[in-house]
Protein backbone atom coordinates (compact mmCIF):
# COMPACT_ATOMS: atom_id res chain seq x y z
CA UNK A 1 0.00 0.00 0.00
CA UNK A 2 2.55 2.46 0.98
CA UNK A 3 4.70 1.49 -2.79
CA UNK A 4 1.48 2.68 -4.28
CA UNK A 5 1.23 5.97 -2.64
CA UNK A 6 5.01 6.66 -3.14
CA UNK A 7 4.64 5.43 -6.92
CA UNK A 8 1.43 7.56 -6.93
CA UNK A 9 3.27 10.86 -5.70
CA UNK A 10 5.75 10.17 -7.99
CA UNK A 11 3.71 9.78 -11.11
CA UNK A 12 1.32 13.43 -10.05
CA UNK A 13 5.06 15.42 -9.92
CA UNK A 14 5.87 14.21 -13.07
CA UNK A 15 2.56 15.02 -14.84
CA UNK A 16 3.10 18.28 -13.18
CA UNK A 17 6.27 19.05 -14.39
CA UNK A 18 5.45 17.99 -17.94
CA UNK A 19 2.78 20.14 -17.77
CA UNK A 20 4.72 22.68 -16.49
CA UNK A 21 7.08 22.81 -19.06
CA UNK A 22 4.94 22.37 -21.91
CA UNK A 23 3.56 25.79 -21.08
CA UNK A 24 7.26 27.46 -20.88
CA UNK A 25 7.63 27.44 -24.76
CA UNK A 26 6.79 30.58 -26.86
CA UNK A 27 4.73 30.66 -29.52
CA UNK A 28 1.53 28.82 -30.36
CA UNK A 29 2.86 26.28 -32.90
CA UNK A 30 3.78 22.82 -31.87
CA UNK A 31 7.34 23.48 -32.92
CA UNK A 32 9.18 21.67 -36.01
CA UNK A 33 6.52 19.59 -38.93
CA UNK A 34 9.90 17.96 -39.88
CA UNK A 35 10.56 15.70 -37.10
CA UNK A 36 7.72 14.73 -34.84
CA UNK A 37 10.17 13.17 -32.45
CA UNK A 38 12.44 16.40 -32.46
CA UNK A 39 12.79 17.80 -28.80
CA UNK A 40 12.98 21.83 -27.71
CA UNK A 41 15.77 23.49 -26.34
CA UNK A 42 15.47 23.10 -22.85
CA UNK A 43 17.05 26.12 -20.84
CA UNK A 44 18.36 27.36 -17.65
CA UNK A 45 20.88 30.06 -15.94
CA UNK A 46 23.58 28.96 -13.47
CA UNK A 47 26.52 31.41 -11.64
CA UNK A 48 25.22 34.92 -12.83
CA UNK A 49 27.04 38.04 -11.54
CA UNK A 50 27.79 41.61 -11.84
CA UNK A 51 31.57 42.99 -10.11
CA UNK A 52 30.34 46.26 -9.28
CA UNK A 53 31.68 48.75 -12.06
CA UNK A 54 34.27 51.05 -11.25
CA UNK A 55 32.91 53.01 -14.47
CA UNK A 56 29.60 55.33 -13.46
CA UNK A 57 27.98 54.62 -16.74
CA UNK A 58 28.97 50.81 -17.81
CA UNK A 59 29.01 47.32 -16.08
CA UNK A 60 30.07 43.67 -17.25
CA UNK A 61 27.76 40.74 -16.50
CA UNK A 62 28.84 37.50 -16.40
CA UNK A 63 26.80 33.59 -16.79
CA UNK A 64 25.98 30.95 -18.25
CA UNK A 65 23.25 29.24 -20.27
CA UNK A 66 22.81 25.55 -20.01
CA UNK A 67 20.43 23.83 -22.83
CA UNK A 68 19.60 20.56 -21.93
CA UNK A 69 17.32 19.88 -24.35
CA UNK A 70 17.89 18.40 -28.14
CA UNK A 71 17.33 21.69 -30.00
CA UNK A 72 19.92 24.64 -30.42
CA UNK A 73 18.80 27.88 -29.67
CA UNK A 74 19.98 31.50 -29.86
CA UNK A 75 20.21 34.24 -26.81
CA UNK A 76 18.90 37.10 -29.04
CA UNK A 77 19.16 39.82 -26.61
CA UNK A 78 19.37 40.78 -23.43
CA UNK A 79 17.49 44.03 -21.30
CA UNK A 80 17.11 45.62 -17.89
CA UNK A 81 16.02 48.86 -16.29
CA UNK A 82 19.18 49.65 -14.51
CA UNK A 83 21.31 50.03 -18.13
CA UNK A 84 19.64 51.99 -21.81
CA UNK A 85 21.04 49.07 -23.23
CA UNK A 86 23.20 45.80 -22.76
CA UNK A 87 25.09 44.53 -25.66
CA UNK A 88 26.64 41.05 -26.20
CA UNK A 89 30.23 40.50 -27.04
CA UNK A 90 32.88 38.04 -28.21
CA UNK A 91 36.23 38.46 -27.22
CA UNK A 92 38.70 36.42 -29.65
CA UNK A 93 42.88 36.99 -29.10
CA UNK A 94 41.86 39.64 -26.86
CA UNK A 95 39.70 41.80 -29.51
CA UNK A 96 36.06 42.33 -28.04
CA UNK A 97 33.61 41.89 -30.92
CA UNK A 98 29.52 42.81 -30.68
CA UNK A 99 27.37 40.39 -31.47
CA UNK A 100 23.73 40.15 -32.13
CA UNK A 101 23.23 36.71 -31.08
CA UNK A 102 24.92 34.10 -29.59
CA UNK A 103 23.78 30.15 -29.98
CA UNK A 104 23.17 27.84 -27.59
CA UNK A 105 23.82 24.57 -28.55
CA UNK A 106 21.73 21.52 -27.90
CA UNK A 107 23.06 19.38 -24.84
CA UNK A 108 25.68 22.20 -24.46
CA UNK A 109 26.47 25.47 -23.03
CA UNK A 110 27.03 29.20 -23.70
CA UNK A 111 29.07 30.53 -20.77
CA UNK A 112 30.05 34.71 -20.36
CA UNK A 113 32.76 34.69 -18.39
CA UNK A 114 35.55 37.37 -17.37
CA UNK A 115 38.08 37.81 -20.28
CA UNK A 116 35.50 35.53 -22.94
CA UNK A 117 31.95 36.44 -23.79
CA UNK A 118 30.69 38.70 -22.30
CA UNK A 119 27.47 41.01 -21.36
CA UNK A 120 27.92 45.09 -21.26
CA UNK A 121 25.78 47.19 -19.60
CA UNK A 122 26.17 50.62 -21.09
CA UNK A 123 24.19 54.02 -20.53
CA UNK A 124 23.56 53.08 -16.54
CA UNK A 125 20.59 54.44 -15.06
CA UNK A 126 22.40 54.31 -11.49
CA UNK A 127 25.58 52.15 -10.78
CA UNK A 128 24.74 48.77 -9.18
CA UNK A 129 26.22 48.60 -5.75
CA UNK A 130 28.20 45.30 -4.78
CA UNK A 131 24.97 43.41 -2.49
CA UNK A 132 22.66 44.41 -5.05
CA UNK A 133 21.05 42.09 -7.08
CA UNK A 134 19.83 43.57 -10.94
CA UNK A 135 16.92 42.01 -12.53
CA UNK A 136 17.53 40.99 -16.36
CA UNK A 137 15.53 39.73 -19.56
CA UNK A 138 17.21 36.99 -21.60
CA UNK A 139 15.36 36.83 -25.20
CA UNK A 140 15.85 33.59 -26.93
CA UNK A 141 14.95 33.09 -30.40
CA UNK A 142 13.03 30.00 -29.88
CA UNK A 143 12.04 29.82 -26.51
CA UNK A 144 10.68 31.99 -24.35
CA UNK A 145 12.37 35.04 -22.20
CA UNK A 146 13.91 34.01 -18.82
CA UNK A 147 14.08 36.65 -16.52
CA UNK A 148 17.43 36.46 -14.12
CA UNK A 149 18.52 37.95 -10.78
CA UNK A 150 22.21 39.06 -11.04
CA UNK A 151 24.05 39.55 -7.84
CA UNK A 152 26.52 42.56 -7.89
CA UNK A 153 29.56 41.01 -6.52
CA UNK A 154 32.93 43.05 -5.38
CA UNK A 155 35.01 44.73 -8.27
CA UNK A 156 37.49 41.59 -7.79
CA UNK A 157 35.51 39.09 -7.77
CA UNK A 158 36.03 35.60 -9.43
CA UNK A 159 33.81 32.91 -9.66
CA UNK A 160 36.63 30.12 -9.59
CA UNK A 161 37.88 31.52 -6.27
CA UNK A 162 34.78 32.58 -4.99
CA UNK A 163 36.35 35.97 -3.86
Amino acid sequence: MRRRSVLGTAAAALAGALTLAGCSGSGSGSGSDSDPGSSKAELSVSGPYIPQPVSADMAAGFLTITNKGGAEDALTSVTSDVAGQITMHSTVGGAMQEKSSFAIPAHGQLVFKSGGNHLMFEKLKHKPEQGQTVTVKLTFAESGPLTVEMPVKSATYNPSTGH
